[in-house]
């Protein structure tokens, strides 16, 4: 037996892959290094810690119990999985369960290197940060205390990737870091440019905060100002056509920078009196303000499905769906109680907030049992409802929540002041699930499928095959499936030119 030799007692029934993972990152070892829990047993450890958190409300022993096993038999379904940490840090020493955290750079050396202090503990802890460099003077700027000049946001980014590379999240996980700038920011165009030779800021995605102001100028062909950060004045000024050729030339030359659209993401913040949001956590998916934190969690869509046995096709279960929903907006709410903070301050600002972020993995091969294609008008609709009907039933389970437990600190300084009260100020968040989608052997957040088969590296080299299960059923059904053809696939990927499968 595969899973054995690996050394983990599969109680669970997952795949190999999914197992191979645990083995390296999820499950408990003795000091020195052997698996000591099964996977049956690290999920009872985390739903039975996070439910606990309802005794903070009066819940009863029997009521916690009830919570823990509906917790436990969702996530042994793998109908849903919380993010990464909270497997690794529930019910440990460490303790901490979220994956996003912001923090802030200040343009003082005490501020940088305090922020570099506070990035090492929460990568330790094996959370993800992201940082708005964008408060840094710029390069050759005054430095008026001593008289010299400044590095600029590019050189001390390299510090924080340095920091980064040495902590290397205590093992679990590979740090990871957002480095932020400004399409203002006077040395933009080195930000931009930071990346192109691969060598440098390797655990750090970058990506640049687009404005209004320069969305309009790009729009006109015309200039913008770039405005120092330490005087507040304008700097120079350049060509909106021209820098955002120049992103797009790095974007596909190595698929960096991104961009995030800045003022945009502030129209929506949740909490506008509260304070801006200036940076998202590394995959970017989730906007922070400075010193927060966020847990996430997915449903697994390619579970959300049932068969109908005269027709033979498959339709959303949206029934298991509104429960998979409500279920889990509850325990990633407990996770916020439950978590063990790397710092006060952050402590306090989530508690503020309590933001979740709820997200879908599988998706494609929702559609794939629903006989939809991904790019079709029809594949945007699913999403479009799909994706409602999440946000629309996360909304009204913090409601409820709300009833028995209160709404959020910051309640009355939010966009919902003036309407029911609400316990958490964000509920979704479409994250990648990278190692949540191995674990739950579906597709990957919203993506499309990356290939019919592939091979997977994970940490420290290890080389995983992953091939798509429903071609494989599709190929021993239509009768066109042979050992040969897989590895053909797995070597190429791609199907689309291979005369032995069928249009």
């Amino acid at each position: 037996d595969v899973k054995k030799a690996i050394g983990v007692e599969d109680d669970v029934k997952l795949s190999i892959n999914a197992i191979k993972v645990l083995q390296k990152r999820y499950l408990l070892k003795d000091a020195d290094g052997n698996v000591i829990e099964t996977p049956g047993q690290m999920f009872r450890r985390v739903a039975d810690f996070i439910a606990r958190a309802d005794k903070n409300y009066g819940a009863s022993d029997d009521d916690v119990k009830k919570l823990e096993d509906q917790f436990y038999e969702m996530m042994t379904k793998l109908e849903f999985l919380p993010n990464s940490p909270t497997f690794t840090g529930a019910n440990t020493k460490v303790g901490q369960l979220s994956a996003c955290f912001v923090l802030p750079v200040g343009d003082s050396m005490e501020e940088i290197f305090e922020a570099i202090k506070h990035t090492a503990l929460i990568h330790k802890s094996g959370g993800g940060t992201g940082f708005s460099f964008s408060r840094l003077r710029p390069t050759n700027d005054r430095v008026l205390s001593t008289k010299g000049i400044a590095s600029g946001p590019v050189s001390f980014m390299s510090v924080f990737d340095a920091a980064t590379e040495t902590v290397k999240q205590g093992g679990t996980r590979r740090g990871a870091n957002m480095g932020i700038l400004r399409v203002d920011h006077p040395d933009i165009m080195s930000f931009i440019t930071a990346k192109e030779d691969n060598k440098r800021l390797n655990n750090f995605n970058i990506s640049i905060a687009v404005t209004d102001k320069f969305m309009d100028a790009l729009e006109k062909g015309t200039d913008y100002d770039l405005i120092n950060p330490r005087t507040k004045e304008p700097f120079d000024q350049l060509n909106a056509k021209n820098v955002f050729e120049l992103m797009v030339t790095k974007a596909w030359q190595n698929g960096e920078p991104g961009i995030v659209f800045i003022d945009k993401i502030n129209k929506y913040n949740p909490t506008p009196e509260v304070g801006e949001i200036e940076s998202t956590n590394p995959c970017g998916e989730q906007p922070l303000l400075p010193y927060e934190s966020c847990n996430l969690g997915s449903i697994n869509m390619s579970m959300m499905v049932k068969y109908d046995e005269t027709t033979d096709k498959y339709s959303i279960n949206y029934d298991l769906l509104k429960l998979t929903v409500q279920k889990a907006v509850h325990f990633l709410d407990n996770v916020i109680d439950m978590n063990k903070y790397p710092l006060d301050l952050i402590a306090s600002n989530t508690r503020a907030n309590r933001k979740i972020g709820l997200g879908v993995m599988g998706f494609a091969d929702m559609l794939l049992k629903l006989s939809v294609r991904y790019n079709s008008d029809e594949g945007i609709k699913v999403a479009e409802e799909v994706m409602k009907f999440i946000d629309d039933e996360s909304k009204k389970a913090s409601r409820e929540l709300a009833k028995i437990r209160g709404s959020f600190p910051n309640f009355d300084k939010s966009i919902y002041k003036n309407g029911e009260p609400i316990r958490n100020a964000t509920t979704t968040t479409i994250a990648p699930t990278g190692t949540l989608s191995l674990l739950a052997n579906c597709s990957g957040g919203v993506e499309p499928l990356f290939a019919i088969s592939y091979i997977k590296n994970i940490m420290d080299g290890t080389e995983l095959v992953e091939t798509n299960s429903y071609f494989t059923k599709l190929a021993k059904k239509k009768g066109f499936y042979n050992e040969a053809l897989m590895k053909k696939i797995a070597r190429y990927g791609s199907i689309q030119d291979m005369d032995e499968v069928p249009e």
